[in-house]
């Protein structure tokens, strides 16, 4: 007798088989498979598995993460500092015994820039932030303009902002022991002419290197391409040994000439407080300095993509970081607030504190730079 075998069902169009409807209404057969509750029970080396939501990474390593917060501590200093200037400025037009602690507002206006836009290009260096905030603004950039943002990085970083800020720090130190100051009106431009040594020659070594086939990479490179698990490329900058080189030599010739003013300026004050101020001062930078230059040195040894390198270059951010805010306190918001109790206008409540006195002592401050 031949058996009619019932035709199978026909697969469904996304080609998965469709259920019967008496399985789905069928009662439990004794021999299904025990819950996953049972088999956690009676088994033990039954692992459940465990479904976890994926987040968007708020980093791309603990060294990513600890630079944008402390480039978001130096933007927030450096917006409090720019609060004190200006408010330094509308005072004094209400009272003309502060327009001569007011006469060098613009190169102290110019220190708390260069500190601002040296934190937003160290932000900018990070492939996370480029990422996540840049490149959907510019959809259309291939991987060699990207390795270009990483050359403009590399050259306004250690050209123009940070030497800006040195010098221009240079400059209020030096100007800081003068009752009159001739060159108030040109101190920006004197600053920005300062530094246009290093820009040139930074310009020079990273868009024209010179013998780039013949050297090695990590001489010349300011940037790499990485490729993660999924097949995505990204571009992840870095510094040069040349840029390195450059600025170590910038920052031996900057630190004499910085100790000779100090000493100048130690010689000439007799204020104890304002020495004390020259002293962490000139300490920060005599240590902080050779700290980044080693840090530079030290980081083309390593490929960008490699966590050691993200350390080193975030101890060379955090040194330089130190540097901003010692300069930012002592030059900027310490001198001001000390104008501006001179002159009465920070603490009108205190019975001690009368215009052009400080602290009702019955001695004019000649200059409140320092």
């Amino acid at each position: 007798m031949r058996l009619l075998s019932s035709p199978s069902p026909l697969p469904h169009p996304n080609g998965f088989l469709p259920l019967s409807s008496s399985r789905l209404i069928s009662s439990r057969s004794p021999a299904s498979s025990p819950s996953p509750f049972e088999l956690l029970l009676t088994d033990p080396t039954f692992k459940p598995a465990v479904i976890l939501p994926i987040l968007p990474p708020i980093a791309d390593g603990i060294s990513d993460f600890a630079t944008i917060w402390l480039v978001f501590g130096i933007l927030l200093l450096s917006l409090f500092a720019f609060a004190f200037i200006f408010h330094l400025r509308i005072r004094s037009r209400q009272l003309p015994h502060l327009q001569n602690f007011n006469s060098l507002w613009a190169v102290r206006l110019l220190l708390v820039l260069f500190a601002s836009l040296w934190a937003v290009n160290e932000v900018i260096r990070l492939p996370f932030i480029r990422r996540k905030y840049l490149y959907p603004f510019l959809p259309s950039l291939s991987l060699n303009q990207q390795a270009e943002i990483c050359k403009v990085h590399v050259v306004l970083s250690l050209g123009f902002f940070e030497p800006g800020f040195l010098i221009t720090l240079l400059f209020l130190v030096n100007e800081s022991i003068k009752t009159q100051n001739p060159f108030r009106t040109w101190g920006v431009a004197l600053v920005c002419l300062a530094c246009s040594p290093i820009l040139l020659l930074q310009s020079f070594f990273v868009f024209f290197s010179p013998l780039e086939a013949q050297l090695p990479t990590f001489m010349h490179a300011t940037s790499y391409l990485s490729t993660d698990h999924f097949g995505n490329k990204s571009v992840l900058c870095t510094y040069p040994l040349f840029s390195c080189v450059v600025f170590g030599v910038f920052s031996i010739a900057y630190s004499l000439a910085f100790l000779l003013s100090c000493w100048r300026v130690v010689a000439f004050v007799i204020n104890k407080k304002i020495r004390v101020r020259l002293n962490i001062l000139a300490t920060s930078f005599m240590i902080l300095l050779p700290v980044q230059i080693l840090c530079l040195g030290l980081s083309p040894l390593w490929q960008p993509a490699e966590p050691i390198h993200g350390y080193v270059v975030l101890a060379m951010d955090l040194a330089v970081a130190w540097c901003v805010v010692i300069g930012e306190v002592i030059l900027v918001i310490r001198p001001i607030a000390d104008a501006l109790a001179a002159g009465g206008a920070f603490c009108p409540w205190s019975p001690g504190c009368r215009p052009g006195l400080p602290n009702g002592s019955g001695k004019m401050m000649s200059n409140g730079n320092l």
